[in-house]
């Protein structure tokens, strides 16, 4: 008899396999957050803006298609539009690592960015999942994006200290290649007439709801925000790990990894204060504060202790509130509205990331680092007050949903 508190041997297959491309598919995007501002910078047609550009485009895209290919999913079938947005993902990985000029590494961002199959790996995890089972697996799933994050910081200056950021163009290649055999190889079909599951698909009708709904207005900004200021700020910490703090750009993976890791730690209070001790809105406004915080740090910086304390705190603070916002928002939600409500949540992350990339770099070189600094910190400081109006959610124990444990940064 098959227990209903455990998966089977297939379900856990399954959802290691899609976790494990999910991860992929996010450590090709992630890679290129610390690099392309240093490595790029001498190609032809670079300036602050067009760099910029490269770095935030794939959100635009992101944001464009991501609920448009979730519903083609429901009519041609999961496997189909993953395998055909792997492909488009490794075409736009080829397009940029062959890019003699900024133009061509834009247009391979671009179609990186189409491939847009994070809502549709969402649903087959639902399809191929009992519904008892469905939360354990969104959240091995979440689990391994946050992961994809870490290890991209690490392994993108790595990698790219061999071969510049050609080398890691191809590899994000390669492993959209590899991607598409597990889909291919491991990942089962769902059986036809699967049900529609309403914790991963943006349901037409609610989406006017949803975005008019205040609370949860509030925190679409916030995810918008968090992710320009993101795409904002490394446009220049590259740089400051190498002017300020002395670090060769080959060696700012040692950096990263430390700072990385101590967040975890970081986080840890944070956490305590917001589930054991009840003040889940305080630990989210700390959050937001210590990204402001990180953000005056590193505009003043003058010696390398500036730059790794403003890095740590930015890391503490982007890593509670990406881990914490999808679940207010599943809390926040009207009834029936959680699979609109996460589409729209996660359209406004890619646009805040295609806006902190491109209007980022428009601000650093129109008007200065001064202008993009003050741009980030007037952003956070407007969302904190935003904030002070939240309602912290109910306190008392509800099993977690699928989209709780969910985040999509592909920021």
């Amino acid at each position: 008899m098959i227990s209903e508190h455990a998966m089977t041997a297939q379900e856990r297959g399954t959802v290691g396999s899609l976790a494990l491309l999910y991860a992929f598919r996010m450590l090709g995007l992630f890679m290129v957050l610390p690099l392309i501002a240093l490595y790029a910078a001498d190609m032809p047609g670079a300036t602050a803006f067009t760099i910029g550009l490269a770095l935030g485009l794939y959100g635009l895209s992101q944001a464009l298609l991501q609920i448009p290919l979730g519903w083609l999913s429901d009519r041609v079938g999961r496997k189909p539009v993953i395998v055909g947005g792997l492909l488009l993902f490794a075409v736009g990985s080829i397009v940029a690592a062959l890019a003699d000029s900024i133009v061509g590494v834009i247009l391979g961002r671009a179609l990186q960015g189409a491939g847009a199959i994070a809502s549709t790996v969402l649903a087959l995890v639902a399809d191929l999942t009992r519904e008892e089972q469905r939360t354990k697996a969104m959240a091995v799933v979440g689990m391994s994006i946050g992961g994809a994050f870490a290890l991209a910081m690490v392994l993108g200056p790595l990698v790219a200290s061999y071969g510049g950021l050609v080398a890691v163009f191809w590899l994000t290649a390669c492993l959209a290649c590899v991607g598409i055999g597990i889909v291919v190889l491991l990942v089962p079909t769902p059986a036809p007439g699967h049900a529609e599951h309403e914790e991963v698909g943006a349901r037409a009708p609610l989406i006017l709801r949803s975005v008019r709904d205040g609370a949860l207005a509030r925190l679409n900004l916030g995810v918008f925000t968090l992710h320009f200021v993101l795409m904002a700020l490394f446009l220049m910490v590259p740089g400051y790990l190498e002017g300020v703090a002395g670090i060769h750009r080959d060696a700012h993976w040692q950096v990263y990894l430390p700072a990385l890791l101590l967040s975890l730690l970081g986080m840890v209070p944070l956490m305590t204060v917001a589930e054991r001790g009840g003040r889940l809105r305080e630990a989210f406004l700390f959050a937001i504060v210590l990204l402001f915080a990180a953000i005056a740090i590193l505009a003043t910086a003058v010696a390398s202790t500036q730059v790794y304390a403003a890095l740590w705190l930015f890391f503490v603070g982007f890593n509670y509130l990406e881990a914490t916002l999808p679940s207010l928002v599943s809390k926040t939600v009207f009834s029936g509205g959680k699979g609109t409500a996460l589409g729209v949540y996660s359209t406004s992350q890619f646009l805040g990331a295609f806006a902190g990339g491109a209007a980022g770099g428009w601000l650093l070189q129109a008007h200065g680092q001064r202008t993009l600094f003050g741009t980030c910190l007037a952003l956070t400081a407007l969302w904190w007050l935003l904030a002070l109006r939240m309602r912290a959610p109910a306190t008392k124990a509800t099993q977690a949903t699928p989209a709780e444990q969910v985040t999509l940064p592909e920021s």
